[in-house]
């Protein structure tokens, strides 16, 4: 399912699958997501919630870096809010913000086919940091860490007040394909990066958040977003993410149009 609304394709996929809350392929039952750590303050400041229920971040001061599913398309948009600055969504220091204008990957169809990115002019700027993308593909293998608001287990009825992050393996596209194919998915392994380990995987409501992994400086740069996935941690299916090395001059060229 889409990792913040359900596709028909995908509700279809799962109901084929494994049933929400049961056990997995292999008969271990279906663990918290996302890892199970909870982020102290401060520790990602360019991760942002997006009212629609989506993650993102702060590409630059004013524009915000998401999920192309997460957006209705490219045009004018003034019916997102953004909540930045803060951890725990109900934190009084929190900072609020408006969407002005949208750009979505001209692309983009539906989440399983690519292209699944897009950019969010705010009304205003926010003296945050930001979130370098990677400079290249040499990043798109290894341990990554990922985050969000959304569900910590899948079948939850509600998503979190505070955010929480893992760090997960990436896995092969090979390999990612034919687990998806097992479902009737095609996965575009040209446009994506899969990741998890079991247990632990992005959730519902996770949607457009950021991928990210430190450089040898120790700054964090974003390496993908949270696009969809079969369920959420179970073993046969990894989470599934926009590989920003594919689409960084396309995603830079739209931030500084917005900006």
């Amino acid at each position: 399912m889409v990792r913040n609304v359900a596709s028909l394709v995908l509700a279809v996929a799962v109901a084929v699958a494994i049933a929400p809350g049961a056990a997995d392929a292999s008969g271990r039952p279906v663990l918290e997501v996302v890892g199970g750590n909870v982020a102290k303050a401060g520790e990602f400041p360019w991760v942002v919630r997006l009212s629609m229920g989506c993650g993102g971040a702060l590409t630059a001061p004013r524009v915000v870096l998401t999920a192309g599913h997460c957006v209705d398309g490219t045009g004018p948009a003034r019916n997102i809010t953004v909540t930045a600055g803060v951890t725990d969504l109900k934190a009084r220091n929190a900072v609020t913000a408006h969407s002005l204008e949208v750009i979505r990957a001209p692309g983009f169809q539906t989440e399983t086919r690519g292209d699944d990115w897009a950019v969010i002019k705010l009304d205003r700027v926010l003296t945050l940091p930001t979130l370098a993308l990677v400079p290249d593909a040499s990043s798109d293998h290894g341990d990554v860490t990922v985050m969000g608001w959304g569900q910590t287990r899948e079948g939850s009825l509600r998503q979190e007040r505070k955010l929480h992050y893992a760090t997960v393996p990436t896995i092969p596209d090979a390999a990612c394909a034919k687990s998806y194919l097992a479902a009737k998915v095609t996965l575009v392994t040209t446009d994506s990066i899969c990741a998890g380990r079991h247990g632990v995987d992005t959730c519902q409501g996770d949607s457009g958040g950021p991928m990210v992994r430190r450089g040898r400086d120790g700054r964090w740069a974003q390496v993908g977003i949270v696009s969809w996935g079969l369920g959420c941690a179970r073993d046969a299916y990894p989470g599934v993410y926009t590989q920003i090395s594919r689409f960084r001059t396309a995603i830079l060229a739209a931030t500084r149009k917005l900006s």
